[in-house]
């Protein structure tokens, strides 16, 4: 039997619920461990009783990451600004973050490096993970399959958030358990333990979540609460996206024989039905359009692990979205953006003229636009990702508000952390097969079987023009020194800890057996 439930209603309660916890967190900063806030927001005989309880808390634990994410535009400060493509037109705070002065006091900086936000979502995982098989006794609409996959996807989303943290700043407190009110202090836990249990947690995920929710994927039959797999599609997290972070965890920890078998799990599974609104290779078209169908734009079954910003649901927002950053006149009413790309850097990073992305039109001898806007101004206006409001070109930037999710991985990336997976492992053709496979879709030159020219620069290179402002490029810098170890300066940071991030200093206040990152005191 299918049940119909109002997911707007349902979606409306969950954005609540975040609220409410936010509003909690700000008059809560007294409390000791971690600084984590309850997410026990109704008595104990109200929660955890119906159908819509259960939707309601999965999806608030994918609005308190997608917060988590977003917030302060973490995800690309952390993500693109370190020794990166992106320059600062006027902010100090971004020029310090460019520079890698960390340190630097501007309240943003103390903003963006306080965890709490994402241990509100590991206890939020973990909460639902302890709780919400009580529903199966009180309402028999939930189903034991049913719950078996949301608990799959809150242990595999709790992962995601340490993998996450880890990848911010090294060691980091593990806490399998929720807390209300009341919490003990936590001392930091080895990275490389708080990994082996993201890992398995993954891992056991996988197991049950499904490659398509709404449809009928074997492991799942059939509607999933009560809607179809549009209603679904780049919301939550699937096999795919579980085996798409077990690539990059494993690849962090410079495990490339794991990550060469994550991958190719995903390579051969990603699209089992053939449908468009799989996972799927984008076109250049797609890739550069900035309206509605627009892949970066509110939710898309091309997110393997996205987090959407639904203009339907009233999710449209001004903070939160790299467009905050990057956009200005003609396309936004502001006169010039926060960060840019800067002329420079464009041509060392774009060589080939045939590329889609940007490069000289043999025809029209103009520059491409597909990227960049106004390049020949001092400032290029960096336009990929540019979903502004409901995603209607005709809007004229009066109200900045933007539509496009925070994107962590699609095919074209995870093909080429495949490439680089199988360059590392000496698989050569392979590696530059996949490689090709992306970079092909771009109109670029393939890389030749008989090139004596480095593979893996090759494919890092790739990486930076195919991913240019989705968050990666600090991390992508990370691994491809580890791999390369040819500079020096780069060298320190890796031997020191000096890519990590220092811990905010309300958290360090908050509990006394948290200690500073090394490299930062």
């Amino acid at each position: 039997m299918i049940y119909f439930i109002n997911r707007n209603t349902i979606f409306n309660k969950a954005v609540i619920t975040v609220l409410l916890i936010a509003v909690i967190s700000m008059n809560f900063s007294c409390k000791k461990a971690l600084d984590v806030q309850s997410t026990r927001l109704s008595t104990e005989k109200t929660q955890w009783t119906t159908l819509e309880d259960g939707l309601s808390g999965l999806l608030g634990m994918y609005a308190l990451m997608r917060t988590a994410m977003a917030s302060n535009n973490t995800h690309w400060l952390m993500g693109e600004l370190r020794l990166g493509d992106f320059q600062a037109t006027s902010r100090s705070d971004l020029k310090a973050i460019i520079r890698g002065d960390l340190k630097a006091s501007y309240p943003i900086m103390n903003e963006i490096t306080n965890w709490r936000r994402f241990y509100s979502v590991i206890n939020s995982t973990s909460l639902f993970i302890e709780r919400s098989g009580e529903i199966l006794a009180k309402d028999k609409r939930y189903t034991k399959v049913n719950n078996d996959v949301d608990i799959a996807q809150a242990r595999a989303l709790r992962a995601f958030a340490y993998f996450y943290m880890v990848r911010i700043w090294g060691d980091v407190p593990l806490i399998t358990s929720s807390h209300d009110g009341q919490f003990e202090e936590h001392a930091k836990t080895d990275q490389k333990k708080v990994l082996a249990f993201a890992e398995a947690e993954l891992l056991a995920a996988a197991k049950v979540l499904p490659i398509y929710y709404g449809l009928n994927d074997p492991q799942l039959p059939g509607d999933y609460y009560g809607r179809n797999r549009d209603s679904w599609n780049g919301v939550l997290l699937t096999k795919i996206s579980a085996y798409s972070i077990l690539s990059h965890l494993s690849a962090w920890q410079g495990r490339y024989v794991d990550t060469e078998v994550y991958t190719k799990f995903v390579m051969d599974n990603y699209q089992k039905d053939g449908s468009q609104s799989s996972p799927r290779y984008i076109s250049m078209d797609d890739l550069t359009e900035n309206g509605f169908y627009s892949p970066f734009a509110f939710k898309r079954g091309v997110q393997i692990v996205g987090f959407a910003f639904e203009y339907g649901n009233g999710e449209a927002t001004a903070n939160g979205h790299i467009e905050q950053l990057t956009l200005a006149a003609p396309l936004i009413r502001k006169p010039v953006p926060d960060m840019f790309v800067p002329k420079d850097t464009i041509r060392s990073a774009f060589k080939d003229l045939k590329d889609l992305r940007f490069g000289l039109d043999t025809v029209t001898k103009l520059y491409r636009t597909n990227y960049f806007l106004n390049y020949n101004t001092e400032m290029p206006i960096f336009k990929k990702i540019n979903v502004r409001q409901n995603g209607d070109l005709g809007n004229d930037g009066t109200f900045a508000v933007f539509s496009s999710a925070v994107l962590f991985t699609r095919l074209e990336e995870i093909t080429l952390l495949r490439a680089e997976a199988l360059a590392v492992l000496g698989a050569r053709n392979e590696a530059i097969d996949a490689l090709n496979t992306a970079s092909s879709r771009r109109g670029a030159t393939g890389f030749s079987n008989t090139s004596n020219a480095d593979v893996i620069d090759a494919i890092f290179a790739e990486r930076r023009r195919e991913l240019m402002g989705e968050g990666w490029r600090w991390y992508d810098l990370v691994r491809y020194n580890r791999i390369k170890r040819n500079n020096p300066a780069f060298n320190r940071l890796l031997d020191e800890n000096g890519i990590y991030w220092p811990i905010s200093r309300d958290v360090l206040n908050a509990n006394k057996l948290i200690v500073q990152n090394s490299y930062w005191n």
